[in-house]
């Protein structure tokens, strides 16, 4: 549905996706292989739900900074700029802010940072506090009313969400689809679990909101219709109410059959999914092909000093290979810097990722993100540290150097060429092959696509093949899969691989972030930090319908989390 409100007025709005940080979880060296095609990771899910929600008479732009910058010329078409963003990308927003009001217009700014730290925005124009709900709707009331700044910033917090239920679809025509690496859909919104480090429970509550299984198949329908060939659920958590999981996988199985199955999925889910037989036999069979774990470590004692006990309701290989045996590839996002941590933890990182054989493990530092119940508690113990040249914001126990000596061993260890294309050699024969042989699908098997195919891997071997300093590993690898006629598991194995082993060079060429939630500055990456979020990072919405936890690029992708998530 659109707005209730009626506006008076026509008015032209500029939706600005800010840029945010590299990361593992991001993709970015692996665009260059696709001819220029890709240009960004995801389509940022809240701010499109914002855009189709707005009054149909006004006329809406779309840009994402992660593809071009706004220009003057944008800026000054527009009567007021609405954007959205997480902690990371909060320099941006400012920068944006400035930007926009060098020409007079407001900015209207929602999403996971303001709605948690309002005071970090004192010059925004209107700030919108919550998800989507009465507070959007006397934001559009102002903006059509008013022309040009307030004479003090605004804010307005949501007392009434909308309904999943009643969430338009997104407004996936403003964007190209074909540009991104994957594309995004929302299911649920909220988490049940209360993990420390999480602000999920704080911002979107424990009982996890729906849509309906006919809105995710009409969006399925749109998604598939712009081009988009993967489809990552930016759900906080996937199986967050495991009978609404149940309800909805047998519909996506039937939509998948009746349409030749033109998607792959992907999610994030808490480990213990792998208790669940059924659920993992419907995604299997509905074609999820990557799940996002929030493993954060190996060690029991950590997971219950950070209140993640539900990675321990069966031991981590056990769940790891469940998940595999089911033809899903696991991600793990891990986390170095817990209270519990020892100068031994760094082995056990490394044992565990030779052990379960998982080839993309996202090893970040640890970050209190404000509010949450780590925040809290290390803000009683004198243990924050505000932002600046170091990569997280906490005291750690052990000493800060240790910690990030043993950031770099494990980032080193886990995306050595050989040891990373091992891992996924591995999964090739114990994962992939388990997947379901799917239909030839008209979609997918399109000219272009083929072409786009042929294209990256000529561009594949010559990158890599040819000119890398990694070749043998890769030609070890790409002749298996060449003989055996795989060309879609050669494909994503040596473009994924590509952008872990270039980036994590240059995490350790300390051009990077170490933490996907410190701040950095608008006009590049801060010196020495690394960013490392979830495989799908967090995505940033407007207004706050995904929040900014361990999992989510961001994929990502949390990524990154709409206006609900």
């Amino acid at each position: 549905m659109r707005t209730p409100y009626t506006p008076t007025h026509g008015r032209r709005i500029l939706c600005v996706f800010p840029r945010y940080a590299r990361s593992f979880g991001t993709f970015q060296h692996a665009y260059p292989l696709f001819g220029g095609r890709i240009r960004a990771f995801m389509p940022p899910q809240g701010l499109l739900v914002i855009a189709a929600y707005l009054p149909d008479a006004w006329d809406v732009r779309f840009i994402d900074e992660n593809s071009r910058r706004a220009s003057d010329d944008d800026l000054r078409w527009a009567d007021a700029v609405f954007t959205s963003g997480m902690h990371i990308q909060r320099c941006e927003i400012l920068d944006l802010t400035r930007r926009a009001h060098a020409h007079g217009r407001p900015v209207v700014l929602g999403g996971p940072s303001v709605s948690g730290c309002p005071e970090y925005y004192p010059d925004v124009d209107l700030r919108h506090v919550g998800e989507l709900g009465d507070a959007t709707d006397r934001v559009i009331e102002w903006v059509d009313t008013h022309t040009g700044q307030p004479p003090a910033p605004l804010s307005f917090v949501t007392e009434e969400r909308l309904p999943l239920a009643a969430f338009p679809v997104p407004a996936y025509h403003l964007v190209p689809m074909r540009e991104y690496f994957i594309a995004t859909i929302q299911y649920s919104s909220g988490c049940p679990y209360a993990c420390e480090f999480c602000d999920i429970p704080a911002l979107y509550g424990r009982n996890p909101r729906l849509k309906s299984a006919e809105q995710v198949l009409t969006e399925l329908e749109q998604i598939t219709a712009a081009g988009a060939l993967d489809v990552y659920f930016v759900d906080d958590n996937f199986i967050g109410n495991q009978k609404a999981a149940l309800e909805l996988l047998p519909r996506l199985v039937e939509w998948q059959t009746a349409n030749r199955y033109p998607l792959r999925f992907a999610c994030e889910a808490t480990l213990n999914l792998a208790k669940n037989e059924r659920v993992l036999e419907l995604m299997r069979e509905a074609g999820f092909q990557t799940v996002f774990c929030g493993i954060e470590t190996p060690e029991p004692s950590a997971l219950r000093s950070i209140s993640k006990d539900q990675n321990l309701r069966m031991p981590l290989l056990e769940a790891v290979r469940r998940i595999n045996d089911h033809g899903m590839e696991v991600v793990s996002g891990i986390i170095l810097g817990l209270d519990t941590d020892s100068p031994e933890t760094a082995d056990r990182i490394l044992e565990f990722v030779r052990a379960s054989r998982i080839p993309m493990l996202t090893i970040n530092v640890l970050y209190a993100l404000p509010k949450t119940p780590l925040w809290r508690r290390l803000e009683a113990e004198s243990r924050l540290r505000p932002d600046g040249a170091r990569e997280s914001n906490v005291e750690f126990k052990l000493p800060y150097e240790t910690v990030m000596a043993m950031w770099r061993r494990c980032i080193s260890a886990a995306y050595e060429p050989a040891a990373l294309y091992e891992r996924f050699a591995h999964n090739v024969v114990h994962t992939f092959a388990r997947r379901q042989r799917y239909p030839v699908s008209a979609h997918r098997a399109s000219w272009t696509n083929v072409a786009m195919g042929l294209g990256l891997v000529g561009r594949l071997v010559w990158r890599i093949g040819v000119r890398g300093d990694y070749r043998g590993t890769f030609w070890r690898f790409a002749l298996g899969r060449l003989g055996s006629g795989d060309l879609e598991g050669l494909i994503h194995v040596a473009v994924v691989s590509h952008h872990l082993i270039e980036f994590t060079r240059d995490c350790l060429r300390g051009a990077g972030e170490s933490s996907f939630y410190a701040p950095t500055p608008a006009t590049g990456m801060r010196a020495g930090a690394v960013s490392a979020d979830i495989a799908m990072p967090r995505l940033p919405l407007v207004p706050a319908g995904s929040g900014e936890s361990d999992e989510a690029a961001e994929l990502h992708a949390r990524t990154s989390h709409t206006a609900s998530r």
